[in-house]
């Protein structure tokens, strides 16, 4: 699916919670990268408190991201998941003493409606790692957190 194909029909709207998905660059394996990582968990925090917004639930993948986003007031959503890519694109090139993109340029964002399950989504998103077969208890996986769980 193209960017433009996934911008079609983007809405923001203050309060709304979007289910967030993103990929590194080629789907490299970045964060397998402790350091990396850990600097990118980070960002999150700053992301809420630049764009007045809550990364309700997020999981951060060795080559994606996935979370659950909440907007508040005067946020917009292309801004706040864009400011997540690039802060810590910046932050991490500068650690790794690299240069260039880390995140590809598209991300993949659906609306919540009222009655859908927020914890069932939280459950989904940081069940991640095990689907994948990165452990075997979510306990044991370090990049993830969620208001929910």
């Amino acid at each position: 699916m193209s960017w433009s194909d996934l911008r079609k029909g983007r809405f923001s709207q203050e309060q709304s919670e979007y289910f967030i998905t993103f990929n590194t660059k080629d789907r490299l394996a970045f964060f397998n990268d402790v350091d990396m990582a850990r600097t990118f968990c980070l960002q999150i925090a700053l992301n809420e408190r630049q764009y007045n917004s809550t990364w309700l639930t997020w999981v951060l993948m060795p080559d994606h991201f996935h979370g659950l986003l909440r907007l508040g007031a005067g946020a917009e959503l292309s801004k706040t998941v864009g400011s997540l890519k690039g802060t810590s694109s910046f932050a991490i090139n500068k650690i790794a003493k690299q240069s260039g993109g880390l995140w590809q340029s598209s991300f993949y964002d659906r609306a919540l409606r009222s009655d859908d399950d927020r914890i069932q989504i939280s459950r989904y998103i940081v069940a991640n790692p095990l689907r994948k077969r990165i452990v075997n208890r979510v306990g044991d996986y370090p990049y993830w957190n969620s208001i929910y769980l």
